[in-house]
């Protein structure tokens, strides 16, 4: 059993991942999330799939995900039902979403849901990354998000006050990290992807590595 969580990028198939193509040509069926039921075949997601299939020559059955994006508990639930009711035929499934999964994404509720209720398939399971809409935006039209010492942040437009996820980057090689005050979850990542890659799950006291960064989760 092996579920991939499938980011497809902001819209343009060409943005997808090597990583994230192979692991829609490895599995047996891939869970495609549309809004209107009626509506399916415009989707922006059943698009990229398809072209992505065409281009790269391969086929798989596409199972058909109504999201109605209401933020409902019972919505996520049955997406939940639909992806463990296709592990009974299938033993690699794909989840896909635009963007990247990490970023206002379904993805993270179905996961909390497979966390509590199956185990199995939650430790089985693998996020793949993805180009965000604002990476992508700011390529288009040349302009750096930060640069230098500058930051940027990301703010729903709610009107009001939210919990934020910090993310700390560019320290130097032997840096205190008492400056970082802790408000939720804080992972320390080292030499992410390489040979001696490290993740803590806590904030580690001093940087030793050159490629470290910390993200606060809240």
């Amino acid at each position: 059993m092996k579920l991939y969580m499938v980011s497809l990028g902001p819209g343009d198939y060409e943005l997808i991942t090597i990583k994230a193509l192979k692991a829609l040509k490895k599995c047996d069926a891939i869970c495609v999330p549309t809004k209107s039921k009626g509506s399916f075949d415009k989707s922006i997601t059943y698009k990229i799939i398809t072209k992505l299939m065409s281009e790269f020559s391969f086929k798989k059955e596409i199972i058909p995900m109504y999201t109605p994006m209401k933020f409902l508990d019972e919505d996520w639930q049955k997406q939940v039902n639909i992806i463990v009711d296709a592990f009974k035929t299938h033993k690699t499934l794909a989840f896909v979403t635009l963007g990247d999964c990490s970023v206002y994404s379904t993805v993270y509720y179905l996961l909390e849901k497979f966390e509590v209720q199956y185990k199995d398939i939650y430790e089985n399971c693998e996020v793949i990354a993805g180009v965000t809409s604002f990476s992508q935006a700011s390529a288009k039209v040349k302009k750096a998000l930060c640069k230098g010492d500058e930051a940027f942040k990301i703010s729903p437009l709610l009107g009001k006050v939210v919990p934020c996820t910090t993310v700390y980057m560019r320290p130097k090689i032997g840096m205190n990290t008492s400056s970082i005050m802790q408000k939720g979850n804080i992972y320390t990542f080292e030499n992410l992807n390489l040979e001696n890659e490290n993740i803590s799950s806590y904030k580690k006291e001093e940087v030793k590595k050159y490629m470290t960064l910390f993200i606060d989760f809240i």
